[in-house]
């Protein structure tokens, strides 16, 4: 006995087949989605772009396919791979990590002051927090040595309305540093500072290519050390390598960068 076909729904009341569309959902190609292409290559996305993507299968075999509509299956059902869209672009930010401000004119400098040992502390913090610092009207000055702060300290000036803040290298118990600081420190002076040696040494060893700065033998020259170690050269090209490899916040050591942020809250506070 031959089974009738059931051919309800086939055709409308009117004699017309009905056409049932279906309906081919888009899929964002995300990095490791799991898909086939209609020829049999099971692979994970890797990249994306509004003609092609491409997929790498559990061998580490890459091809590279068109995106074209209902050309993969994604979980068995065939399916149209779109680029993902992006999420919305947050707030533009300064090489600190601060939200940068945009259009802005640089501030008329306050009389308050950032004081730094040398020009190579100067040059990071202008690196890193120079537009923080515009914003907030805020020089930094390079002292060129600790030898006499006491006295820098009070030709200066400090008062309500002229803070200073100093960033000192090596701000450990019992060193020449911590002396001083406490020397000078008041309630309109603020002395912070970091644990190296030497501010090169607050840059992580990675922006620089090394797996970690040399040990230097006491009496000798840090920089000088540390190049003659690493085969630099002279200290002035060590300057170039280090300085010119810092891009932002990221770069440095956590504790240069509380010791920066924590002097210019208190010199804009």
């Amino acid at each position: 006995m031959t089974r009738s076909h059931d051919y309800r729904g086939a055709f409308g009341s009117d004699g017309t087949r009905t056409v049932v569309r279906r309906t081919i959902p888009d899929v964002p190609a995300e990095p490791g989605l799991v898909v086939e292409d209609h020829e049999g290559f099971c692979g994970a996305v890797v990249t994306v772009n509004v003609r092609e993507v491409t997929l790498e299968d559990r061998h580490g075999r890459r091809r590279v396919f068109p995106l074209r509509p209902a050309a993969f299956l994604v979980e068995g059902v065939t399916s149209t791979l779109v680029v993902p869209k992006r999420a919305p672009a947050g707030p533009l930010r300064s090489a600190s990590g601060s939200v940068a401000v945009t259009g802005h004119r640089a501030r008329t400098a306050r009389a308050a002051r950032i004081w730094v040992e040398g020009i190579h502390d100067a040059a990071l913090v202008e690196t890193v927090w120079g537009h923080d610092l515009r914003v907030e009207g805020v020089v930094v000055e390079p002292m060129h040595g600790m030898d006499d702060l006491a006295a820098a300290v009070a030709e200066f000036g400090p008062g309500p309305d002229r803070r200073l803040g100093i960033l000192v290298d090596h701000l450990v118990a019992g060193s020449k540093e911590t002396r001083a600081a406490h020397a000078v420190a008041g309630p309109h002076v603020l002395v912070t500072g970091h644990p190296y040696v030497d501010v090169w040494e607050a840059v992580k060893p990675s922006v620089v290519g090394i797996r970690a700065w040399p040990q230097v033998p006491r009496g000798t020259d840090w920089k000088t050390g540390v190049c003659a170690a690493l085969r630099w050269g002279e200290p002035a090209d060590g300057a170039r390598r280090v300085l010119g490899s810092v891009k932002n916040f990221r770069d440095l050591e956590t504790p240069l960068i509380g010791a920066v942020e924590q002097l210019i809250d208190f010199v804009t506070g």
